[in-house]
């Protein structure tokens, strides 16, 4: 099974600020993020607002993506839905435009009923039908599902998932999905709150939103690491955490436009029904934008 390492973007989705789907900012993105070591790039991540997206707008996203990415790049694909034969539908719709491979969300609008017996089945079957390889998204912050270290013991076996990307932010429930999953199973961090520790537990791949703003420095944490400069490492590491922190928390996806914005991306506009950031908000990101530099 193909192993992935390094680093991945979850590419913002630039709108204009009638809600149109910005191509055109979208590839000014994609040709700066080419002139950085990145592993590829995920498109219809969470940080994507995905969520708010046609299917129309979705192909037009991976389209443009596949055409327009450095060679050897990885074009990763979020194409979980909430029913098991809508995902395979998009996930091979997404495998015709190019894609690589898919990354799927656990469905949970019905969570009371999304046992590991129903989890299994629905990952299963669609890496049974999938024409492209999947892994596993699991972000309890969204879906408020955890897959459990048993299920991953179990999905890590099929030949065609090649693995998952933990955004839980838990270091220890990480631990025990290491020592459960096959040999060869893909086992990606979500977030860069846990990436220098992430990398000392071996692993050493990250789909992260501080990509979008930061990709050289979150490559750079992993190279330090790897050659053994492990104080470097973390200070890089804890002078980024701030910036990653207010973008994936308390500021969102309109925090991180707006920080992309300020470090020379076209962020966009965010669609409603999520706002945009107010003047407090935007002085806060600038000042730890500011705070966090160079990048």
């Amino acid at each position: 099974m193909q192993k992935i390492k390094g680093v991945i973007p979850p590419m913002l989705t630039p709108f204009t600020e009638t809600g149109e789907l910005d191509l055109d900012a979208h590839l000014f993105n994609v040709d700066r993020w080419n002139a950085a070591a990145l592993r590829g790039y995920l498109v219809l991540g969470s940080n994507s607002e995905a969520a708010y997206l046609t299917e129309n707008e979705k192909l037009d996203l991976i389209r443009q993506t596949v055409q327009a990415a450095a060679p050897g790049r990885m074009i990763m694909v979020g194409t979980g839905m909430e029913s098991t034969r809508e995902t395979i539908r998009l996930t091979n719709l997404a495998a015709k435009e190019g894609a690589h491979a898919a990354l799927l969300l656990t469905p949970a609008y019905y969570i009371d009923k999304m046992s590991d017996s129903a989890l299994l089945q629905h990952f299963t079957t669609v890496a049974d039908q999938a024409d492209i390889p999947i892994l596993i998204y699991n972000v309890p912050k969204y879906t408020h599902l955890n897959v459990s270290v048993n299920l991953i013991a179990e999905l890590s076996q099929h030949p065609n998932i090649m693995g998952m990307k933990d955004s839980s932010g838990n270091v220890a429930q990480l631990v025990q999905f290491q020592a459960a999953a096959a040999p060869d199973f893909n086992i990606l961090v979500g977030t860069v709150s846990i990436w220098y520790p992430a990398l000392l537990l071996g692993v050493r791949a990250t789909i992260t939103a501080l990509a979008n703003l930061a990709p050289d420095a979150c490559v750079r944490i992993q190279t330090l690491v790897e050659e053994g400069q492990l104080s470097e490492a973390e200070a890089l590491y804890r002078r980024v955490f701030p910036l990653n922190h207010a973008v994936t928390g308390p500021f969102g996806v309109a925090g991180l436009k707006y920080a992309a914005n300020l470090l020379g991306y076209k962020g966009g506009f965010v669609r409603s029904p999520l706002q945009d950031l107010d003047a407090a908000g935007r002085a806060k990101i600038e000042a730890i934008v500011a705070k966090a530099q160079p990048l």
